[in-house]
């Protein structure tokens, strides 16, 4: 039986030179602090205690906005309103166990002596459990209506190829048609489709440095000798850039893993040195759906559509089970691209292409990427909330960067273990000599309650 929501004992005071909003969502933090309110408790509607109090229901919504942003409330599907679970055990009895669950992982993961169940603060892992199952399930339906094809294209599907093009004008502001995308299985399938066609065994490949090691090893696994280029907070640097490199592989809406967003005046300089080199750059539009606190930058494509190959995939934004990506490029390498495909017999499920065109077309993927958006974006406030000025990156993704001394790395990665919090170092990032050393720290895949809970242990760790 679903809970009733609670009566709530609360009250604002009109001639208080504090506002409304705030007043209430103080008074809530209190309630839950004491535990008048209790974890797992319904809270009632927006519109139901702007009733009660006699205020609009703009001061509720605000108040109870606040409160998600910090963790104090979670949202569930169709559901309502709850207290998160913020029950935290004494510091004595932290250090002797694991913290509260999600999901268990794979032996691999699980620290020694623990029942299987711990939080996942590692990076590049969404939250896929708060999804529409009735657009879902009508996009298998509409998949399952359509019959098998006996010669599929190697670009994917025309009704897909001609949803993604409106997504990508109407999200990134790319003014592409189905003639520039083809359908990939995701990001590493791009790449690898990518580097089958343009690069020879002995050419030189670009990977920011630190950067995604899948890169490197596609690139290293089609022949190409791996390049480092170096990173800064902003992203790669344009001007040690060396003038021989085929490809580039570049993050620039969200830098993996230090974070950074890189800036126009760097746009058109790498788009600058890439028309006089030749190279192509090959762009992983990695987490441009989730952005915090600013404003979108325009993607390298659209900036330079004849010398940019951008990538992307459903897999942050919606989960990495679909195998949906695309490719977007001039139509010439589109062409050669599928000729490379076609060699090599890789193709995309068509039933997959199905559901996601319906998705697309219902405006069913948009919603959730806003659902989404708003979710990830209380989760990293709680992240910034706990540790800080710590954080590098914060503004956009669904992972933040935290710089430590090197001797300190290893020890904390292996404490947090030991008290059931799984956390990404920077080592694997790294192709040659680590120069920076810190945590990534991924809020993607817990809730919210659990990244309160891990990050939190993180910061008293660090001290």
């Amino acid at each position: 039986m679903p809970r009733l929501a609670v009566d709530l004992p609360v009250s604002v005071d009109r001639e208080s030179g504090t506002a409304l909003a705030v007043q209430l969502g103080d008074r809530l933090r209190a309630a839950m602090r004491d535990g008048a309110l209790a974890s797992g408790e319904r809270l009632p509607s927006t519109r139901a205690l702007a009733g009660q109090l006699a205020v609009s229901r703009t001061v509720v919504t605000e108040a109870y906005q606040q409160l998600y942003a910090e963790g104090w409330l979670e949202g569930r599907h169709g559901s309502g309103t709850y207290v998160a679970d913020m029950v935290v055990p004494p510091a004595n009895e932290r250090a002797r166990g694991p913290l509260a669950p999600p999901p268990a992982l794979s032996g691999q993961d699980v620290p020694p002596g623990d029942g299987g169940r711990v939080i996942d603060l590692r990076p590049g892992r969404p939250w896929v459990h708060d999804y529409d199952r009735a657009a879902w399930r009508r996009a298998w339906r509409g998949a399952a209506d359509l019959p098998p094809a006996s010669d599929p294209d190697p670009r994917g599907l025309p009704r897909l190829r001609t949803a993604l093009a409106e997504h990508l004008r109407r999200t990134r502001a790319i003014p592409v048609g189905p003639e520039n995308i083809m359908v990939t299985r995701g990001t590493g399938n791009g790449l690898d489709l990518v580097a089958a066609t343009l690069l020879r065994p002995g050419d030189r490949a670009g990977v920011e440095e630190p950067g995604y090691r899948v890169a490197r090893n596609v690139f290293a696994g089609r022949g190409a000798e791996i390049v480092p280029c170096p990173v800064d907070e902003d992203g790669v640097v344009v001007d040690r850039l060396p003038d021989d490199l085929r490809v580039l592989y570049t993050t620039p809406a969200h830098q993996y893993p230090l974070g950074g967003r890189l800036p126009i005046p760097r746009r058109e300089r790498l788009l600058a040195w890439a028309r006089r080199t030749g190279a192509i750059l090959v762009e992983d539009d990695y987490d441009a759906e989730f952005r915090y606190d600013v404003a979108p930058l325009p993607a390298l494509h659209g900036l330079g559509p004849e010398r940019v190959v951008l990538l992307g995939s459903l897999s942050k934004a919606l989960t990495p089970d679909i195998g949906v990506g695309w490719l977007v490029a001039r139509p010439s390498l589109i062409e050669a691209i599928a000729l490379t495909r076609d060699g090599l017999a890789d193709r995309t499920g068509g039933p997959a292409q199905q559901a996601v065109a319906v998705l697309c077309e219902r405006g069913d993927l948009d919603r959730h990427l806003r659902r989404m958006r708003l979710e990830y974006a209380r989760r990293r406030a709680v992240v910034v909330d706990i540790l800080g000025s710590r954080v590098i990156g914060d503004t956009a993704g669904l992972h933040v960067m935290v710089e430590l001394a090197e001797h300190a790395v290893t020890p904390l990665v292996e404490a947090a273990r030991a008290r059931g919090v799984l956390l990404d170092s920077m080592t694997r990032h790294y192709h040659g000599p680590q120069l920076r050393h810190g945590l990534v720290i991924g809020y993607g895949s817990a809730s919210q309650a659990d990244v309160r809970r891990g990050v939190s242990v993180v910061a008293e760790l660090i001290g």
